[in-house]
């Protein structure tokens, strides 16, 4: 199955070089890949300029997650554009794997299951016992920013992700609003995991500026056409539905599809 992932990344070379042998050795071949650098000052353009057979794209400015996504998707000429976080490392054959359940499942936007906070385990065990507990089960109607993979007539029906800086890392949920709206399947599936450190270069931006939150929430909710009551029932609904899903994933396999990491210990997460 041809697809492409797409890779915005603005420093944090060690996490970008982490994410990008993970996906090599768990079979994603490097063609395949499209590594797009914001404007990065460390040593990411020496490193990606040393490894041409990952194409990578250098901005000479930030464009944002939003501005990087679009870049890449306009880009790729195949069936699948995946977008994802450069901190992060994938499971074996998990874009494979996770594009094949989306095909057996119908979606048009799909996700895989998310492991997020600290790596103090041991990922390739857990992602082996989680995925033969997990495969085959289905999140449908919510997908997450940190990878979701968007099939090309998404694009042409709802657009692309949004570039408006102002959101400041609500763009996948802007854009999974809209794919609501225009009745386009999207789900999470169990069949692939991620390991996610946690908004990496959010958090570094966020302690070099000082600011608490990088975008505008006012601003978004107004993009959403949303007044207060229907900020308070979309919320709402997201939670109640975390919620519904946890309980019957931790009921029937023993996990869930969004867990977190901390003092060795594992939590179920229950927002959206």
């Amino acid at each position: 199955m041809a697809y492409t992932v797409v890779i915005p990344v603005l420093n944090q070379l060690a996490y970008t070089r982490q994410c990008v042998e993970s996906l090599l050795q768990g079979g994603t071949p490097a063609q395949s890949l499209l590594v797009i650098d914001n404007g990065s000052t460390d040593d990411t353009p020496q490193w990606l300029a040393s490894r041409p057979d990952v194409p990578s794209i250098r901005n000479r400015v930030n464009l944002g997650c939003g501005g990087a996504w679009t870049q890449g998707a306009l880009r790729s000429d195949n069936e699948w554009t995946v977008l994802l976080n450069n901190d992060v490392i994938v499971c074996d054959h998990g874009m494979d794997d996770m594009l094949s359940a989306a095909e057996r499942h119908g979606l048009d936007v799909v996700s895989p299951a998310l492991a997020e906070g600290a790596l103090d385990y041991d990922f390739a065990q857990h992602q082996s016992a989680f995925r033969q507990a997990m495969r085959g089960t289905l999140r449908r109607g919510w997908f997450h920013g940190v990878c979701f993979a968007v099939r090309r007539k998404v694009f042409e029906t709802v657009g692309f992700p949004d570039t408006d800086r102002q959101l400041g890392g609500r763009e996948d949920v802007e854009f999974l609003v809209r794919c609501l709206r225009n009745g386009v399947p999207v789900g999470t599936v169990g069949d692939a995991l991620l390991h996610h450190f946690g908004s990496i270069t959010q958090k570094a931006i966020k302690l070099e500026t000082g600011q608490h939150d990088l975008g505008d929430r006012q601003h978004f909710y107004r993009k959403l056409g949303l007044n207060w009551f229907e900020r308070k029932r979309f919320k709402r609904d997201r939670v109640r539905s975390a919620r519904d899903w946890v309980a019957s994933e931790r009921k029937a396999h023993g996990y869930v599809m969004h867990m977190h990491r901390a003092d060795a210990r594992w939590t179920d997460v229950e927002y959206l």
